[in-house]
């Protein structure tokens, strides 16, 4: 896998991550809502008007076509186990930036991701 391929899958994954961190931030700020017939022009307002939720939604449209261009470089069997990096970078950023718990059996978890995620590109 070529510097440039690996960059442009990065890139996805790290966009990826953070639009789900930013769609968090979004729901956070708006707080519990449920979709009802009388309530789905208001919440989706809101949903539509909150800058986190935008920001996270313009960061999965550059992800997705920063993914695409990755995948013109590298087979899907390479490049689809890189997403997990998304699953370890969220954990942390979750734990540090929203107080999200981070256990031990979460950390073990994280370490065999890592491991598996180096399997599989050196496998290529």
């Amino acid at each position: 896998m070529t510097l440039v391929s690996l960059s442009l899958l990065l890139t996805g994954v790290l966009l990826n991550a953070a639009a789900q961190l930013l769609l968090k931030a979004g729901t956070n700020a708006i707080g519990h809502f449920e979709f009802s017939l009388e309530n789905a022009v208001p919440v989706t307002l809101r949903l539509a008007l909150e800058p986190h939720i935008l920001g996270g939604m313009a960061c999965y449209a550059v992800s997705l076509v920063v993914w695409i261009m990755g995948l013109s470089r590298v087979p899907v069997s390479i490049a689809y186990p890189l997403l997990s990096i998304g699953y370890v970078l969220n954990a942390i950023a979750a734990w540090y930036l929203l107080g999200e718990s981070m256990t031990g059996q979460r950390m073990a978890g994280i370490g065999f991701i890592i491991v598996g995620v180096w399997l599989v590109t050196r496998s290529g």
